[in-house]
């Protein structure tokens, strides 16, 4: 959520922002508008409410000096006039109230200066590259093909039991992706990250307090009107410091954490239909950061370097890019998207976006901390970053490590996790 205050200082910031965002600029000038009327309105109530104040006064006042009742009847009548006005004038401040709560919920965070201004994906900037893609001496199969052929990906079973961009695992396909899981939650611990396991149900309050309502309700699975299957871990861990105010010696706070996501995938139709890449339901760790605002960005070089790292130990080439304006998410100031080598699409295909909220989630979850006790509470900023989508990886895993026999070769970090060399 952004500060009004600071809307109110520099429009022309906001303005260039939603413009760089692909957002109506327009809204700008209505919020404006909106907001000197309620300004003025309250200058107005508060006038009226302090005449109410005295006119009460002069009731007591005329009954001891012996006043008519019609001329207390007159005086009571104006009381009960103002009492009218005051009321139609708090309708409407309650009415514009809503209107800039609204406003500030759906409009998207500032980029920060270092983002790169562009309408979409074509103006993101690479930052680096690890890992050479393999050059294979056969036709490489994508990873649908090499599961279903292997059994371990059974995507018919899936589309029977629960309908489409659903999967059941078996056999080593369903280790593989729990090998995958403890490995990632093992690195990250020891990289420093508490373990979290959260609920995967929320409430309305807790999805709002991230981002994902009310903007985008119709991407979340609703199991009542008050009650949301997660989209990604990063929803209830961040949440656990909702309205709390925070000892500043303890941050950064670092939390990792392993659950299952639910997406609708509103508006994705045709998109990676195939596979394993766009799923319904898909497992993930995040990780998830509290800090003061002049760690944050550091914060931010360190996470992603972290979700980079479970790509090193795999062996998977992939590349770090930083989002354009026009591409980045609703609550982010900057993100890195990590993108994995997928032999099967013969490009890059993300695998973990890291990012830096700054203050804006802070804002609507009331996250806040304290330097000393008499110290005002500051926001605190809040960072997550996927360590990485599991599903994602064992697609990268069976393309990049697959041989001409249809088996997959484990990959050495893996191994200890699921005890076999290699998937056939």
């Amino acid at each position: 959520m952004l500060d009004v205050r600071r809307i109110r200082q520099n429009p022309e910031e906001l303005r260039e922002m939603l413009t760089n965002r692909n957002k109506d600029a327009t809204i700008v000038d209505e919020f404006l508008q909106r907001d000197e009327q309620r300004r003025k309105l309250m200058a107005e109530v508060e006038e009226k409410k302090a005449l109410r104040n005295q006119t009460s006064k002069q009731i007591g006042l005329a009954k001891q000096q012996g006043a008519s009742e019609a001329e207390t009847a007159a005086i009571m009548d104006a009381m009960r006039r103002l009492g009218d006005e005051i009321t139609a004038i708090d309708a409407d401040i309650a009415s514009l109230d809503a209107a800039t709560n609204d406003f500030l919920m759906s409009t998207p965070n500032y980029p920060h200066a270092s983002v790169p201004v562009g309408a979409d994906d074509s103006a993101n900037v690479e930052q680096r590259r690890w890992g050479v893609p393999r050059v294979f001496d056969f036709e490489p199969k994508p990873h649908w093909d090499i599961g279903t052929a292997a059994g371990i990906l059974d995507f018919d079973g899936a589309a029977k039991i629960s309908g489409a961009r659903f999967t059941v695992y078996r056999g080593l396909g369903a280790r593989l992706e729990r090998a995958i899981i403890s490995f990632f939650l093992d690195t990250h611990i020891a990289a420093g990250y508490e373990e979290v396991l959260p609920p995967y149900m929320v409430t309305r309050a807790t999805m709002t307090g991230t981002g994902q309502l009310p903007k985008f309700e119709e991407d979340a699975y609703k199991v009542d009107p008050n009650t949301f299957l997660i989209p990604t871990a990063e929803v209830p861990v961040t949440n656990l410091y909702r309205d709390m105010i925070l000892d500043g010696e303890r941050l950064p706070i670092r939390h990792c954490a392993f659950s299952a996501c639910f997406r609708s995938e509103a508006g994705s139709a045709g998109r990676d239909t195939r596979g394993l890449i766009r799923q319904h339901q898909f497992n993930k760790v995040e990780m998830v950061k509290i800090a003061k605002p002049e760690q944050s960005y550091d914060e931010l070089e360190s996470m992603t370097a972290e979700a980079e790292q479970v790509l090193r130990l795999l062996g998977l080439p992939y590349r770090v890019v930083c989002l354009s304006t026009g591409d980045m998410g609703f609550s982010a100031a900057k993100t890195y998207d990590l993108e994995v080598w997928m032999p099967s699409y013969n490009r890059y295909v993300e695998i973990s976006s890291c990012s830096n909220c700054e203050d804006f989630q802070a804002r609507r979850a009331g996250i806040r901390y304290r330097e000393t006790p008499k110290d005002k509470p500051q926001f605190c900023h809040t960072l997550n970053g996927s360590g990485v989508a599991v599903g994602r990886t064992v697609a990268a895993i069976l393309e990049n490590y697959q041989n001409a026999d249809g088996s997959v070769t484990v990959p050495e970090a893996l191994r200890p996790f699921m005890q076999v060399d290699t998937i056939r």
